[in-house]
């Protein structure tokens, strides 16, 4: 059965941040500093955790607003905020062009085909020479799953004999793609830095039942499918790691990239 917003929400916070969103922040941490902004947006801030960190390193003149994903993803971030008495502004709200000194946006969850749509936005809000930054997977991310995957898709005779799992591959956009995007929207001075970030589970059980698969990974990969094929694509799923794995723990890669680059 499917979580509610108000659940996923909760999860974002108990568990995504630190097993998937920090994964992605630690490159933003290594190679972004902010020393020269007088205002800093940060688009799809989740439950808050990353951006306040950010709010403590940097001066306290600087003015840092966020955007959440949704109302429950704000109430957590506003909560947080309020705790520790930090300053920045969460909200929904859309802001105006070129309004920002830096913007950071994290693409993480983004799907694939609203990439393109997801930098354009990014660019947009930031002033001419402003900095950019965007974290997201690029190509050669999931491929692990995704040929276990088309396997059992093609096995079940389901996902189009697993034309599902080689869209899945295919739409994830490679760095130079994501540079051309950029590009093309307006960045210049452009650079991308990466990390293999690899995720590793106990057995097939423990990859399908963990809330980064369980929640929010395979109801993408598979939200074609009615609800009594995706319980079975899954259960299929988890028997296949079990038999190509047989004691080995189940390993996949994801490679955590960072768009970064300045506003025309």
């Amino acid at each position: 059965m499917a979580k509610t917003e108000r659940e996923l929400a909760f999860i974002r916070d108990l568990d995504i941040n630190e097993n998937w969103t920090k994964r992605f922040t630690d490159l933003i941490d290594k190679h972004i500093g902010f020393k020269d902004a007088e205002n800093i947006l940060y688009i799809n801030a989740g439950t808050g955790d990353h951006c306040i960190e950010i709010r403590e390193k940097v001066d306290e003149r600087v003015a840092i607003c966020a955007t959440c994903e949704n109302d429950e993803l704000l109430k957590i971030a506003r909560d947080k905020s309020a705790a520790v008495r930090s300053d920045v502004d969460f909200s929904r709200i859309d802001f105006e062009n070129d309004a920002f000194d830096a913007v950071v946006a994290d693409a993480s969850f983004t799907e694939p085909q609203d990439i393109e749509e997801f930098v354009v936005e990014a660019i947009r809000v930031a002033r001419s020479g402003g900095d950019v930054a965007v974290v997201l997977p690029s190509a050669g991310s999931f491929g692990e799953v995704f040929s276990l995957l088309w396997e059992v898709l093609f096995n079940e005779d389901l996902g189009e004999q697993g034309h599902v799992a080689e869209s899945m591959i295919s739409e994830i956009p490679s760095i130079s793609h994501i540079e051309e995007i950029a590009e093309n929207a307006g960045l210049v001075d452009v650079k991308t830095e990466f990390a293999n970030e690899v995720f590793e589970y106990e057995n097939g059980a423990a990859f399908v039942a963990a809330p980064l698969v369980a929640d929010f990974l395979l109801p993408r990969w598979l939200e074609t499918l009615d609800e009594d094929d995706k319980e079975r694509v899954t259960q299929k799923l988890a028997q296949l790691i079990d038999l190509e794995d047989a004691d080995l723990t189940f390993r996949f890669s994801v490679k955590a990239t960072l768009l970064t680059g300045k506003k025309a």
